[in-house]
């Protein structure tokens, strides 16, 4: 159900790395964000296995991607969302057939939900970030790369619950590059994965703080973290504004909105991070997210002047 996107060029941010900036463009998924292809591929099997209806716990991306996929299948899909998910968000899920059902506080508590009603009615449960159909599903992301463009020095991809990782880093191993390091970017206030690596296991954030809510994960996956004891990961923490920021000079450079979360990845390359400099040819995952208009990428930016 996802699309081959395009890997693009880009001469202002090569420009302000002083090394080539490579784009993938994921932001152009049919459902505005990568989530479609990892969540397209684990509903499809899910059918394949004689499931009919699907339930996922997302008020995002994710939620945006089984409601899309579902429709695409012909399956009923019930969306749990928390208090938080925003009115245009419950829009666009009911216009994509979806059934909207609003239950707790934040997305630990509509996930509980979501199992409970999955489990009761017999539904498949669309994870936002775990699970092997998924990350499968995600690592096309870098299969299409490797027949697109050049081979990266480095990839530098957003991380929430650790699913993009989780793919990105299996499609590395997938078409030989290995030896390929990842930087794994959040924003401050969101930052579970960096937590992780510092702790030596996943923790559990107390709360979520930042903007970015795509990224707020309070604990990222186990799989994310392992994957950081097989592969060279470097995790880079940066600011809501300098995301937000990021977002901006993207939509002025390459005429694309995205929102914070997929500006964390871009905001290490804009604001030449360590991590990303004399690394040669810098891959950066453009994950996109439906949940941004160019009003509230003008307010985020307002607020953090």
């Amino acid at each position: 159900m996802h699309v081959v996107t395009p890997l693009l060029a880009s001469s202002p941010l090569s420009a302000s790395l002083g090394a080539p900036v490579w784009l993938k463009l994921d932001a152009l998924q049919p459902s505005g964000s990568f989530k479609l292809r990892g969540v397209g591929l684990a509903c499809r099997r899910a059918r394949e296995r004689g499931a009919t209806a699907l339930v996922s716990s997302s008020g995002g991306n994710a939620g945006l991607a089984a409601a899309v996929a579902g429709r695409a299948l012909g399956m009923r899909v019930t969306v749990v969302v928390p208090a938080t998910t925003d009115v245009r968000m419950q829009g666009l899920l009911r216009g994509e057939q979806a059934d909207v059902v609003v239950h707790g506080a934040v997305w630990d508590e509509a996930h509980a939900h979501a199992t409970a009603l999955a489990a009761s009615s017999g539904a498949f449960l669309v994870h936002p970030f775990e699970g092997r159909d998924l990350w499968e599903g995600h690592a096309t992301l870098i299969h299409e790369v490797a027949e697109q463009g050049p081979r990266p020095g480095v990839v530098v991809c957003a991380v929430g619950g650790g699913g993009l990782l989780c793919g990105v880093l299996q499609g590395l191993h997938d078409v030989g590059w290995a030896s390929v390091p990842v930087v794994a970017a959040e924003t401050e206030g969101a930052a579970s994965y960096a937590a992780a690596l510092a702790a030596g296991g996943p923790v559990t954030l107390p709360a979520i703080t930042s903007l970015a809510t795509s990224l707020g994960a309070r604990r990222v996956a186990d799989e994310a973290f392992a994957w950081s004891t097989r592969h060279e990961v470097r995790s880079v923490v940066v600011s809501d504004a300098a995301a937000v920021d990021a977002c901006g000079r993207f939509l002025d450079d390459h005429r694309v909105l995205v929102e914070p979360a997929c500006g964390a990845a871009l905001a290490p390359v804009y604001n030449r991070a360590p991590v990303v400099l004399g690394a040669g040819p810098v891959l950066v995952v453009v994950c996109g997210g439906a949940g941004v208009t160019r009003e509230r990428l003008a307010g985020w930016a307002s607020s953090h002047r």
